[in-house]
């Protein structure tokens, strides 16, 4: 069955994203995006009370840097929604950021040009660890921390002053991570990994239900039903399923009936789920070759739910042309879902490679602190962060100091560089600064005379704010709602009553704004398909050295450490692809049809990647395959598709050509007859054999 372009073009936003180039697109986006999705309700109250809790603490103590502290509840759980006792971690950032300010001020006796430099180099430096480390959140909050500590050094306040309010600020950020440990430990989800498998299965068993009803010629009212479950659950994306993956392995807790490889899946299942709802928005086709496919998909679908291997039953028709009917897309992806390692771990050991607990996940990132694309990175934070500072100081307008502080905490962010990402700040701003900020500063505070009043404002605003934040390609508005809300709203213990100030915040914010969006996206512009690329590019290396670990690291345990390392990262970065492919349809230009494509291309490689991943890695922690580490033959194929593997990534982050590989000549055909190797070596091959050809598709597409 053949689907036409046509076709394709009349798939709701929860399928595969419309064309975001009118109003009313945008304003359905919008729509699906703030539905209620399964956790959603109860994650936004949380919120809500941890924000309420930090900000009664706050007016009891009456503590400085309130703006700050309550939106730290947002920061607290941003990259790690699992909020836990790792949390606490986030005070060293605090005590660095005093540190680092302190010293600059005592050293230079608070030399201006010095804290010029200072803001230069600490916005490098933590642009460089936002990108180089698995918590980018500490990096994050040093930056944001030093930019609002060394503005206390630009006022005409006593030192002394100074120095206590630097050292107020460790207290008082300390009141919003703890008050969410414990709103999480004692209203957060008590098994998280049930939960997650309950999840999975719901979605597979509507994705199978349609596509029985489709194969069956079911009820036209009974097909419309199942299509519009698979929808509401496409539009919930990974976002509430990673959120519970992270709660596991941020806490190490059982994985329960968990398949190997629990967060890649997730990022699969969630495709999958998108594809499935494409199919059934798509004209129907009751065709004798479309009803085979719909049984053949079916069948497909609930052997993966069970964990069957794929010898277990006849295998899909694998295509990875560049111009697939979606039919073909979901079998590609249901192809990938059943290349993967099968079954329920046994074994503690093997329970490892379900969910890698968040203890075992090493700080730095392996290359990336010297990668070109982290190095741009810090490098253009920098830029935007030193152009803010002096600019405010030429105006000798101290009152929009918070651009510093907005570049820090709008730049540090790891969603990759989408062009749309200015437009979601400022509409943050309008909403959180101008609307709801200023708005009530002008007609409500001065009608405000107790703690309760104040107390529904904040709460309010959190749980709009919460909301919207756990959208799926929104989410990045409702952190800057709270952010602005906050900054310009809340000025101390009490309700401003004038109006300047807020409105020298807001102005601030705003500058930083402007100023980001010229360096980021005039001055030094990246495409979200340029970014794909170099995700992609950082995949297959890790691929590569995952393949050359046997060789590389004599200690077994040493092995098990490298291979957790790399597992961890391409899981993250996996996810991440998937990200950005949902906001290339929100790029500008007349190539951007094309760059749609070719980031679902990036995708699908991405996903075949991973596939051959798992695999290896399921290998090399299995001990009774100890004897295949050094079976020469093998080790010879490895090699092979290591050094294949590298010059994959090298052409598709350069854009160039890449010459097929011949893996089959090279490796003793003994090895095919041999029972004991000859699945692990057909799987390699095949997985690659697939792997390389949408490489191909990438390069060609320049």
């Amino acid at each position: 069955m053949e689907r036409s372009s046509t076709a394709e073009s009349s798939i709701p936003p929860f399928a595969v994203p419309a064309p975001a180039n009118s109003l009313t697109a945008w304003a359905w986006r919008v729509w699906q995006d703030l539905q209620p999705t399964p956790g959603r309700l109860s994650s936004s109250l949380r919120v809500v009370l941890a924000t309420v809790l930090t900000l009664v603490a706050l007016l009891v103590l009456q503590a400085p840097f309130a703006s700050v502290a309550l939106y730290f509840v947002f920061i607290v759980g941003r990259d790690s929604p699992a909020v836990s006792l790792r949390s606490v971690f986030s005070l060293i950032p605090l005590v660095a950021a005093v540190t680092v300010e302190l010293g600059i001020v005592i050293l230079t006796d608070n030399d201006p040009m010095a804290r010029v430099l200072g803001v230069a180099v600490v916005g490098f430096l933590a642009g460089i660890m936002v990108l180089g480390t698995t918590l980018p959140t500490l990096a994050s909050t040093w930056g944001f921390i030093f930019a609002t500590l060394i503005a206390l050094w630009e006022t005409h306040i006593p030192s002394s002053r100074a120095v206590s309010l630097s050292l107020w600020i460790i207290g008082a950020l300390s009141i919003p991570i703890f008050c969410s440990i414990g709103v999480e430990y004692v209203f957060g989800a008590r098994h998280p990994a049930e939960l997650l498998n309950e999840q999975r299965t719901i979605r597979w068993q509507a994705f199978i239900a349609m596509f029985t009803l489709f194969a069956d010629k079911g009820d036209p009212e009974k097909r419309a039903e199942a299509v519009s479950r698979v929808g509401r659950l496409a539009v919930t994306g990974q976002d509430g399923m990673q959120e519970l993956y992270n709660k596991v392995v941020e806490r190490n807790l059982a994985t329960g009936q968990l398949l190997i490889g629990a967060r890649v899946r997730i990022t699969m299942l969630a495709q999958l789920m998108d594809l499935g709802a494409a199919v059934g928005s798509a004209p129907y086709a009751d065709d004798p070759e479309s009803l085979l496919r719909y049984r053949r998909i079916a069948n497909e679908a609930q052997a993966a739910l069970q964990g069957l291997s794929k010898q277990q039953l006849q295998e899909l028709e694998f295509r990875s042309g560049p111009n697939l009917t979606l039919l073909e897309r979901v079998e590609g992806i249901l192809h990938t879902i059943m290349s993967m390692p099968q079954g329920t771990p046994s074994s503690d050991e093997d329970r490892q490679l379900v969910a890698l607990p968040a203890k075992r996940v090493p700080v730095f990132i392996p290359g990336a602190l010297t990668d070109r694309t982290t190095v741009a990175f810090g490098l253009k934070l920098s830029l935007c962060a030193t152009i803010c500072y002096i600019l405010y100081h030429a105006l000798d307008y101290p009152g929009i100091s918070t651009c510093v502080t907005t570049v820090f905490i709008t730049g540090l962010s790891t969603t990759g560089a989408i062009k749309q990402k200015f437009v979601f700040r400022l509409a943050g701003a309008i909403i959180g600064g101008l609307i709801l900020g200023l708005g009530s500063v002008t007609f409500l505070f001065p009608h405000m005379d107790s703690i309760t009043s104040f107390s529904v404002l904040v709460a309010f605003v959190a749980f709009i704010s919460g909301w919207c934040m756990q959208g799926r390609q929104f989410s990045y508005v409702g952190l800057q709602i709270a952010f602005s809300f906050f900054l310009v709203a809340i000025q101390g213990s009490s309700a401003p009553m004038e109006l300047a100030p807020a409105r020298d915040r807001l102005i601030g914010i705003l500058v930083a704004l402007v100023v980001m969006w010229i360096v980021f996206d005039q001055i030094w512009p990246v495409r979200t398909v340029s970014a794909m690329r170099h995700a992609l590019g950082v995949v297959l290396h890790d691929g590569a050295k995952l393949f050359r670990l046997p060789q590389t690291v004599s200690r077994r345990v040493s092995v098990f450490q490298e291979a957790d390392a790399l597992r961890d990262q391409v899981g993250k970065t996996i996810a991440g692809i998937r990200t950005m492919n949902d906001t290339v349809e929100y790029e500008f230009g007349v190539d951007r049809e094309a760059h749609i494509q070719l980031s679902r291309t990036i995708l699908r490689a991405a996903l075949t990647a991973v596939a051959l991943f798992w695999n290896q890695t399921v290998f090399l922690h299995n001990k009774r395959d100890r004897d295949l580490l050094s079976e020469p033959r093998l080790t010879e194929m490895r090699h092979k598709l290591a050094a294949a593997m590298d010059a994959m990534g090298y052409a598709v982050e350069q854009s160039k050509a890449v010459d097929p590989v011949d893996v089959a000549l090279p490796v003793d055909p003994s090895l095919f007859a041999n029972p004991r190797y000859r699945e692990y070596a057909q799987n390699a091959i095949a997985r690659f054999r697939e792997l390389e050809d949408y490489v191909r598709q990438i390069s060609v597409a320049g």
